[in-house]
C-alpha cells in the first residue's frame, strides 16, 4: 500500500472501532466508569469537578433548575470523540419511554439499578459545598424535585441481560420516581455529602465510583465492609435525610421551579395544600425505601416461571418461619453468587422435589440484599402444614455451627418484618418461629436457632393450618 494511504486508512479504522465500542458498551456501571476514565485521560490533571461538569454538558443536564445550584455545564476542555460523547449522553440522560423502557440507568455490580443523573448532580453539589455537611441544593437536585408528583413511587425493573445489560424495562406503570431514580438520588446524597468534606475528596471521579460500587466483600460480608459502599445506601441515606427535612425541600423545589419559569408566587393556601400532600406522600416513601429492605426481584436473579397456577395468600398472615438453606452451605457475598444460588435452589425444588417454584417466600444473602422467592402474595412451600399462615424466610448457608452475618440477620429481623407489618402483610403481633418448631428437621441449624430464640416476636409452637 502507498504510504500516503496509511493515514486515511488508520483514521477509518479508529472511527470504526470507536463506533463499535459505543454500540457494544453495555449499560453497566463498570462500562460507565471506563467511559469516565476515558474522559479523564483526555484532560489529565483537571480533577473530578471538571469531569462532572463535562458529563453534565454531554448529557444536557443544564436546565434553569440545575444551573441555579451548579452554574453552567462546562463545555470546555478537549473535544470528546463522537463515540464517547454519544455513549455518555445516552447513559446519563434519564427518561421513561411510552413502552415502559427506562433510559439513563445502569446496572451496578451489587445487582441494583441506578439512574446516573441524580447521582452525578448530587456529587457535583458536594464538590461545590463550602462547608462540610452543608451542601446547597443537595436534596432538591437528587430527589425532592420529583417527590411532589403523582403517582409518587414507581416500580423496579428488569434488564434484558445481566451479563451485558442494554435495555431496562419497568415492571409496572412508570412514575416520576422509579426505583432506579431513588437509588441514584440516595447515592447522590450519600456521596455528595461525603465529598463536601475537603479532606475526603477523591483524586478522580472514576476512583470515587469504583470505590463505592466495586469494593468486594470479604468473608464476614457487610459486617466487615466500610461505611461508604453502595450496599449500604439505605442505611447511609437514613442517617442523612430526615423525612421532615426532605418534605420541606420538596416544597422549596416546587416554589423554585415556579419562580424560574416566571410564574407567580405560590399562594399560602396552595403552599399549605402542597405541604399536606407531600407529608402524606412521604409516608409511602419512608415505608418503601427506609422501613423496607432492598429486595432483588425474581427477574434479576434469573428465576424460571412458576409451574402451574399460584395460590394467593389471605393477608395479613400471623407467622414468619426462619430457615437456612444447608445446601448451598456457604454464605454468598456477591450478587452473581447469590443469584446463582437462587437458581440452583429453584432447580432443586422444581426438578427434584416437583414443586411449582422455589419454596421460600424470601431469601437473605450475605451481600446486603433480600432475594424475592414467591414474594408477598403467593403461598410458598417452605414449612409443611403451615404455608398458608406464614412467610418462609431462608438464609443462604449452613448455620448449624455458625451464624449469618449481623447485617443479614438485621435485614430480616428488623426491616423485612417491619416492612411486612407496615404493608399489611403480617399482623402486628405476628409470631416468629424456627422451621424445626413445627416440622421434624434440624433447620435452621443449632447455632442459628439459639440466636432467633432471642429475637422479638419469637414464640413457641402454635398450630398452623
Amino acid at each position: 500500500m502507498d504510504k500516503g494511504c496509511w493515514r486515511p486508512a488508520l483514521a477509518l479504522v479508529v472511527v470504526l472501532l470507536s463506533t463499535y465500542a459505543e454500540a457494544t458498551s453495555s449499560r453497566h456501571m463498570d462500562d460507565f466508569i471506563a467511559a469516565v476514565r476515558r474522559l479523564e485521560a483526555g484532560d489529565p490533571g483537571s480533577g473530578p469537578l471538571a469531569a462532572l461538569r463535562r458529563l453534565r454538558g454531554a448529557a444536557g443536564l443544564n436546565d434553569a433548575f440545575v444551573r441555579h445550584f451548579l452554574g453552567n455545564a462546562d463545555s470546555g476542555g478537549p473535544e470528546l470523540d463522537a463515540s464517547l460523547s454519544g455513549y455518555l449522553s445516552a447513559a446519563v440522560h434519564h427518561r421513561v419511554t411510552e413502552d415502559g423502557k427506562e433510559e439513563g440507568v445502569v446496572l451496578t455490580p451489587d445487582g441494583t439499578t441506578v439512574a446516573l443523573a441524580p447521582l452525578l448532580l448530587g456529587i457535583e453539589a458536594g464538590f461545590l459545598a463550602r462547608t462540610p455537611g452543608r451542601v446547597r441544593g443537595l436534596l432538591q437536585l437528587t430527589l425532592a424535585k420529583e417527590l411532589d408528583s403523582a403517582p409518587l413511587l414507581g416500580p423496579d425493573g428488569c434488564w434484558d441481560s445481566v451479563a451485558s445489560p442494554q435495555v431496562f424495562t419497568l415492571l409496572g406503570s412508570p412514575s416520576a420516581l422509579t426505583a432506579a431514580r431513588v437509588n441514584g438520588g440516595m447515592d447522590g446524597v450519600v456521596l455528595g455529602m461525603d465529598v463536601s468534606d475537603k479532606g475526603r475528596r477523591p483524586l478522580s471521579l472514576s476512583g470515587l465510583l469504583t470505590e463505592y460500587y466495586g469494593r468486594p466483600l470479604r468473608g464476614e460480608g457487610l459486617d466487615g465492609a466500610p461505611r461508604l459502599v453502595s450496599r449500604r445506601r439505605r442505611e447511609n441515606f437514613r442517617g442523612l435525610a430526615a423525612p421532615p427535612e426532605l418534605a420541606r425541600q420538596v416544597v422549596k423545589a416546587a416554589e423554585l421551579r415556579r419562580r424560574l419559569t416566571g410564574r407567580e408566587k405560590m399562594a399560602p393556601k396552595e403552599k399549605k395544600q402542597l405541604a399536606a400532600l407531600v407529608k402524606e406522600g412521604m409516608k409511602e416513601f419512608v415505608h418503601q425505601y427506609v422501613d423496607c429492605p432492598p429486595i432483588i426481584p425474581r427477574c434479576m436473579w434469573g428465576a424460571e416461571p412458576y409451574r402451574g397456577t399460584p395460590t394467593n395468600l389471605t393477608l395479613p398472615l400471623s407467622f414468619m418461619y426462619i430457615h437456612h438453606t444447608h445446601s448451598p452451605g456457604q454464605p454468598c457475598l456477591t450478587f452473581q453468587q447469590c443469584a446463582a444460588d437462587m437458581r440452583s435452589m429453584q432447580r432443586f425444588h422444581q426438578d427434584d422435589r416437583g414443586w411449582d417454584d422455589i419454596g421460600y417466600s424470601f431469601v437473605a444473602g450475605s451481600d446486603g440484599y433480600i432475594y424475592e422467592g414467591r414474594g408477598w402474595l403467593q403461598r410458598g412451600a417452605h414449612t409443611l402444614g403451615h404455608n398458608s399462615v406464614g412467610y418462609g424466610v431462608s438464609f443462604i448457608g449452613d448455620y448449624a455451627a455458625a451464624l449469618p452475618s449481623q447485617h443479614a440477620m438485621g435485614l430480616v429481623r428488623d426491616q423485612l418484618a417491619s416492612c411486612a407489618v407496615g404493608g399489611g402483610r403480617l399482623v402486628a403481633d405476628f409470631v416468629l418461629q424456627g422451621h424445626r418448631q413445627v416440622v421434624n428437621t434440624s433447620c435452621p441449624g443449632d447455632a442459628f436457632y439459639d440466636e432467633i430464640r432471642g429475637w422479638e416476636h419469637f414464640g413457641e409452637v402454635k398450630k398452623g393450618k
